[in-house]
């Protein structure tokens, strides 16, 4: 008897890094290269002590962080959010105006399991987070590719051309994943205008936002009083404070979107890990300088990446932030292929960029992308080393 599967499923693409990780099983690493896995973007240390050790108190001496949570989430942790964010983009954000998510994935999917239905569209730059275009592709939401050129930044005009009568949103990643670039506050607010006139939603991820390049707000999208009538924003703890396995991310929108999220959230998840909630709280209190220390590490590695690529004869580095690198490679060969010589060879695992594009969209099989987060400014220098010796 065959398997019954629900056809938008059976049409979606594996999750390309537990692809990543089978190449690992598979593959014998060279001698004398310890490996460098650059192929996902979350932290390998933990929390730091002091939020482990108010971890630990919490969950010995408050029995409710063992329970069920308002399905949106902890009022204190969306009042203290919400402060935060209006200090930052200097405008007027309130608790009313955020929910709490099982991770920022779970709040793209809660989003637009509000927004579009089967036979909708959405536009996303491309190259493009590939979990966005899976459930997309599962709920049978069409993700249309915005092309975006050498520099990977998308042009407004180029997205009012492929806007049709199902499309429902536009999204952006910034600081983008998988290309790393960020998004200047005017192509945020052009964005914005376009999405406005159009009566569309404009999506912004802003998962790598404490990783920005620039100091001072990213944007200035929640000035405007308005700003939930068709801005939703998301983001993430997982990166800030290192808490991937507790899964905590977040929304801020109009409140009558945030009724509708309710009802997606409390039939997944019901409500997000107790423990998740009450360090992204003690962080938000307490750990503002060590974030900077954090981000400023992030930028010496971003700085390495930038320094070492403009001496590596044949690659050409398209874009270049937060937790990414992303790279055209000099071979003839697919990037597939490279990917798996590269893990071969010289014992680096990075993805390729088909993993990021349309299916046959050529670009993708000349890229590379190149997650450095994880690598101290010593093993980017090695990386640098390794590739050049791959001809």
């Amino acid at each position: 008897m065959s398997l019954l599967l629900n056809p938008a499923f059976a049409a979606t693409f594996a999750p390309p890094v537990m692809e990543a990780r089978r190449w690992l099983t598979e593959t014998r690493l060279p001698e004398g290269y310890p490996l460098l896995n650059l192929s996902q973007a979350a932290p390998v240390d933990p929390p730091p002590a002091p939020m482990r050790a108010a971890m630990a108190r919490a969950i010995e001496q408050d029995p409710a962080i063992h329970l069920y949570s308002p399905v949106l989430g902890n009022g204190p942790l969306r009042e203290r959010l919400a402060a935060r964010t209006a200090a930052l983009y200097g405008g007027s954000v309130t608790a009313g105006q955020m929910a709490l998510t099982s991770g920022c994935n779970q709040a793209f999917c809660a989003v637009m399991a509000t927004l579009a239905a089967p036979g909708d569209e959405v536009i996303l730059p491309a190259p493009w987070y590939f979990n966005h275009v899976m459930w997309l592709s599962m709920t049978g939401v069409k993700a249309v590719a915005l092309p975006t050129g050498p520099g990977l930044q998308p042009d407004p005009e180029a997205a009012a051309a492929l806007i049709t009568p199902r499309t429902r949103a536009i999204t952006l990643v910034t600081p983008n994943n998988p290309g790393g670039v960020e998004y200047s506050a005017e192509t945020l607010e052009a964005f914005s205008r376009l999405c406005e006139e159009k009566g569309i939603a404009l999506i912004v991820d802003e998962t790598y936002r404490d990783f920005h390049t620039q100091d001072g707000p990213p944007h200035r999208l929640f000035q405007n009083p308005d700003w939930d009538r068709s801005f939703i924003h998301l983001y993430s703890f997982s990166k800030a404070y290192r808490l991937t396995g507790h899964r905590v991310g977040a929304i801020a929108a109009a409140p009558a979107r945030l009724a509708e999220i309710e009802k997606f959230l409390d039939t997944v998840t019901i409500c997000v890990s107790g423990p998740g909630q009450m360090a992204a709280l003690w962080g938000l209190e307490n750990l503002e300088d060590w974030l900077e220390g954090e981000r400023q590490e992030i930028l010496r590695r971003r700085r390495a990446m930038t320094e070492g690529f403009a001496g590596l004869p044949g690659w050409d580095l398209l874009g270049c932030g937060a937790y990414f690198a992303y790279a055209r490679h000099p071979f003839e060969a697919a990037s597939p292929e490279i990917a798996k010589r590269l893990l071969a060879e010289i014992g680096v695992l990075m993805l390729p960029g088909t993993m990021f594009r349309p299916e046959g969209a050529p670009e993708g099989a000349r890229e590379m992308r190149i997650a450095f987060a994880n690598a101290d400014v010593s093993q980017i220098g090695d990386l640098m080393n390794r590739l050049k010796r791959v001809t």
